[in-house]
């Protein structure tokens, strides 16, 4: 993982055309549309409920500019020589916690899974060397991982122990499974 970011931007507010080369850019979008524009050329529209994966390759230029209001999105760069291209996968992921984690996308040897615990409900992690969790709406109950997590925080765990997490109000948990 080179890069994780969040992003709430305005209507019309955005990043202009830039180059990446050597990454795969994975986009989530919380709230609002984020169009996608890019030098192989593509157009997408992304919003709630699908993921973009932007593979950079030898080097593309793309843009993201909010189209709607808080336009709330989260990226994760990871490294990857795969070749550019750009590409949108609807998700579905459960709206309680009996689905657990739903699959997003694999990139490189990195997996994402998005799950959405109402309040009270505890949801186990999938296992993984590395896993980055992100709280992208809601909050976690302390557990003997961390504090109590709020919308923004994130924490990682390491080896491949059975971690359990439970929402304090409804939650929407972002999972990066990384190799060791």
């Amino acid at each position: 993982m080179v890069c994780h970011d969040e992003h709430l931007l305005g209507n019309g507010h955005g990043f202009d055309t830039h180059r990446h080369s050597g990454v795969a850019i994975v986009t989530w979008v919380l709230s609002g549309t984020l169009e996608h524009r890019d030098s192989l050329g593509g157009a997408t529209a992304l919003e709630p409920g699908a993921v973009g994966v932007l593979y950079a390759g030898d080097g593309v230029e793309h843009s993201e500019m909010a189209a709607a209001p808080q336009t709330r999105f989260v990226q994760v760069w990871l490294r990857s020589d795969e070749p550019a291209s750009y590409n949108v996968m609807p998700v579905a992921p459960p709206a309680s916690a009996e689905g657990g984690f739903v699959e997003a996308c694999r990139v490189a040897d990195a997996t994402f899974y998005v799950a959405r615990p109402g309040a009270g409900e505890a949801v186990t992690l999938p296992g993984g060397a590395l896993r980055h969790l992100f709280v992208a709406r809601g909050a976690l109950l302390r557990s003997s991982l961390a504090e109590p997590a709020a919308a923004g925080d994130a924490f990682v765990v390491r080896g491949d122990e059975t971690v359990t997490v439970t929402a304090a109000v409804p939650t929407e948990l972002l999972l990066w499974s990384l190799p060791g």
